[in-house]
């Protein structure tokens, strides 16, 4: 627990960058925060390996100095926020990151589902990474924090797809599919969502404009998968192509 005097630190990395000390914002330089955020998303590192991270198109003196002047305003403006031990940098461990946040959030999801709160799938929706950064290093833990998130919204999906809870299971693959439009297993499930709540005419909606998106983005056809959630019932010959992916008839709105 803090202690009398302790400051709160509290990094944003979703959404936007922003460090807020007991509350209110910070201002920080552009390379400032980039040596934060890489603290924040990479853990300690070596001087060397941080400075050849962010500055790999110096020299090893120009990226070395670099560093080391980002590192004294830091020190010199917000004390006790950044440590080093012997030639590593690190934050201060109890400095509040929310990119950590959602990552525990995703690892209760796998663990167990049915532990976490209503709202869920609505925060892990929200949390790109650093949208406006395009370092190289920054575009790869982009693309592994939403591979957790696609997969943390389709296992809330599933999960209330088997308790019924339809609404939910919607919302979940919703956000899924918004994030990445040609990931066919999000799609498989809110057709699901949609089909189990008796909405023919919005899962027919939904395959045809992911037919359409997927043929237009990579010149493919939907998986038979699609074909098997949309017409179950056996047949002896073989469907035209406008009856490949035909509705049940069974009733239900549109």
């Amino acid at each position: 627990m803090d202690g009398p005097g302790s400051q709160r630190w509290e990094l944003k990395l979703l959404g936007f960058w922003q460090l807020k000390l007991d509350g209110q914002p910070v201002a920080v330089g552009i390379r400032q925060q980039r040596v934060i955020a890489a603290l924040a998303l990479l853990g300690a590192r070596s001087r060397h390996s941080l400075s050849s991270l962010l500055w790999p198109d110096s020299s090893e003196a120009q990226a070395a100095g670099n560093l080391r002047a980002s590192v004294f305003h830091i020190t010199h403006k917000l004390p006790s926020f950044l440590c080093a031990s012997n030639d590593s940098l690190f934050l201060e461990p109890d400095v509040e990151v929310d990119f950590h946040r959602i990552r525990w959030l995703i690892a209760d999801i796998q663990d167990s589902a049915a532990t976490v709160a209503a709202g869920s799938a609505d925060i892990l929706h929200n949390a790109d990474l650093l949208p406006d950064w395009y370092d190289d290093w920054v575009i790869f833990e982009q693309e592994r924090l939403q591979q957790l998130r696609l997969d943390g919204l389709e296992t809330l999906a599933n999960y209330y797809l088997r308790m019924g809870a339809l609404g939910r299971a919607t919302e979940a693959a919703h956000a899924a599919t918004s994030i990445e439009p040609l990931r066919e297993s999000a799609q498989l499930i809110l057709l699901r969502c949609h089909l189990e709540a008796g909405n023919n005419a919005s899962a027919t909606r939904a395959f045809h404009e992911f037919r359409g998106r997927l043929g237009r983005e990579l010149g493919v056809r939907p998986s038979s998968r699609f074909a098997e959630l949309l017409d179950p019932q056996p047949t002896s010959t073989p469907p035209s192509a406008e009856s490949q992916y035909r509705l049940p008839r069974a009733g239900g709105a549109g």
